[in-house]
């Protein structure tokens, strides 16, 4: 099973690479994006979103100083801790979003979802929280989708 999982997500990451090489993103780029884009205030604090997105801090740190070079991402301090830093999605940061999401969504239906029955679709999303909150009980920490967001563009968490 664990060999077919991999080869799975393989198989599906190589079909979504186009999609977000096209926009001059990366992966992980995509990742940090779509997280700040379905927080609140469409920010989280360096810490939070390295638990989120499984790095480092020095990984998470390395990402946004790319993205904050781009323009899609800003740092700010925290108002009551100086010590504690943000990352926000910027204006610019948000239209690339919504540039991209709509072909992420349309990758997703043709190579994923579209693939299942309604019945399929709707065991392998519960049985995907299930997993998930298991082993990465700090995904969704903190963690909303804009009203907006998720009715123009079939976000779910």
């Amino acid at each position: 099973m664990m060999g077919l999982l991999a080869e799975a997500l393989s198989g599906l990451s190589a079909k979504l690479a186009p999609t977000f090489a096209e926009a001059g993103l990366a992966e992980i780029d995509f990742e940090t994006l779509i997280r700040l884009g379905r927080s609140p205030r469409h920010s989280l604090r360096m810490s939070d979103l390295a638990a989120q997105t499984c790095m480092s801090t020095s990984g998470v740190t390395r990402v946004v100083d790319r993205l904050e070079r781009d323009g899609l991402v800003a740092r700010r301090t925290c108002a009551t801790d100086r010590r504690a830093l943000y990352a926000e999605l910027t204006e610019a940061g948000m239209r690339r979003l919504e540039e991209v999401l709509p072909k992420h969504l349309d990758d997703i239906e043709t190579w994923f979802t579209g693939v299942l029955t309604d019945e399929q679709r709707a065991a392998l999303v519960d049985t995907l929280r299930i997993v998930r909150d298991v082993v990465r009980p700090c995904a969704t920490a903190g963690a909303t989708v804009p009203q907006q967001l998720a009715r123009s563009h079939r976000v779910t968490g």
